[in-house]
């Protein structure tokens, strides 16, 4: 883990190697509405608790915007053809041996 920090709103602040900042409770209880202002901008947290990572803050995500996202990446690798009319050349015969 690199322990790089600075002070900020009066408060300290480390990243861990993916860059994600860690906290400690007892920082987080004294400048809540500063650290609530990083998630908001869509920053992530890491509650310490004697060195020791507990919980994570994130900010809320939409999911229906995850879906819309997922479907995108999939746009190119899925070719989807015509699924609701039926092909030409076959007639359907479901049903008949149930009638």
């Amino acid at each position: 883990m690199a322990r790089i920090g600075f002070s900020v709103y009066s408060c300290f602040v480390q990243w861990d190697a993916s860059g994600m900042i860690r906290v400690s409770v007892s920082d987080l209880r004294q400048n809540l509405p500063a650290y609530l202002k990083r998630v908001q901008a869509g920053e992530q947290l890491q509650i310490t608790s004697r060195g020791r990572v507990i919980a994570r803050i994130e900010p809320e995500r939409d999911p229906a915007e995850d879906a819309r996202q997922w479907l995108h990446a999939l746009r190119d690798r899925v070719s989807l053809g015509d699924v609701v009319n039926p092909i030409p050349d076959l007639e359907w015969s479901g049903d008949a041996n149930h009638l």
